[in-house]
């Protein structure tokens, strides 16, 4: 190897490492959230690029923190000897858990939907990060992940619209949280979410409420099956049902020629497997997926789904 060449790559991995080691200040925490829907037809199937744009604006410092906790998460659980990662980690977590950030007032249903998110992420992310928590960071991430859990269920209880995806991902998000914590009650209210979704699904394996988004019908399917394939995981809990959705779900991914009938309209195509199939496959013992590594990446689940999250039952 020529010595320049040489010379180029050891710098670069000298600087990866040194921003690997480099812990900055956990940024102010965000307690209100002033989230907006972007769709603007009744489906909820096209999107309005300057409301998107708006949302994305509004909800960047909650996804960047997300982003950058799932990162020190996985980080560490792929390399435990890396404390480093864990310790900035729970820094942030520490410093937002210490300031109640998240528990200011939720504008919009998309505030809500931004928070949920945000809370099964986070509690996915914590679960790679606990073991290397000292106690006090653990009461004072444990109290605070358990106050957002707590607004999350109550919230969805005593919301009076459809319950589709959006309540699949709050059930994940308070069981995560159940799970991490050892609450048994919020364990519990995950579980009846799932038994609600699992409900839902039709005997051809599709979700009605996911069927009436139009174009992005398939796209709903695999969005809704993601938080039910983890929250099974975490209940440790095997479904016929959803054992029929996630097959409906990968049909369409490979041929939509069958949902493009039921939905009546062209779908917008997924083109790859998605990440979330490795988890299926490791709690269901099913032989893995090949997965595209752009697949596996998803800081609402955690971080790095290709490393099975200690919340996850896998099977033997």
């Amino acid at each position: 190897m020529p010595n320049t060449l040489r010379t180029t790559l050891l710098a670069a991995l000298l600087l990866h490492l040194g921003a690997a080691r480099a812990c900055e200040s956990p940024p102010p925490a965000v307690h209100d959230i002033d989230a907006n829907s972007y769709y603007s037809d009744k489906n909820h199937s096209v999107i309005d690029p300057v409301r998107k744009a708006r949302n994305v604006a509004a909800t960047k410092p909650v996804d960047e923190f997300l982003e950058a906790v799932a990162r020190r998460a996985s980080a560490y659980q792929a390399t435990p000897h890396k404390r480093d990662e864990a310790q900035c980690g729970l820094q942030w977590l520490s410093a937002w858990a210490r300031q109640n950030a998240l528990m200011g007032t939720m504008t919009t249903s998309q505030s809500y939907y931004t928070r949920k998110w945000a809370l099964g992420g986070l509690a996915l992310g914590y679960a790679r990060l606990r073991p290397a928590a000292g106690e006090a960071d653990r009461q004072a991430i444990d109290a605070w992940l358990k106050t957002v859990a707590d607004a999350t269920l109550v919230h969805a209880d005593a919301y009076k619209g459809v319950r589709n995806n959006h309540y699949y991902w709050e059930g994940l998000a308070v069981a995560a949280t159940g799970a991490v914590t050892g609450d048994a009650r919020l364990l519990a209210w995950g579980r009846k979410v799932f038994d609600h979704a699992m409900s839902q699904v039709a005997p051809d394996g599709s979700l009605p409420l996911e069927m009436a988004r139009a174009a992005k019908a398939l796209h709903y399917h695999s969005f809704a099956a993601q938080p039910l394939v983890m929250l099974a995981s975490i209940l440790d809990v095997q479904s016929a049902q959803l054992d029929r959705l996630v097959r409906f779900t990968l049909q369409g991914v490979a041929d939509p020629a069958a949902i493009e009938k039921a939905a009546g309209i062209a779908q917008e195509r997924i083109g790859r497997t998605p990440g979330w199939k490795i988890v299926y496959d490791r709690h269901t013992g099913a032989p893995a997926s090949p997965i595209a590594a752009g697949a596996l990446w998803e800081p609402r689940v955690g971080g790095d789904i290709a490393i099975a999250n200690p919340l996850e039952h896998v099977a033997k």
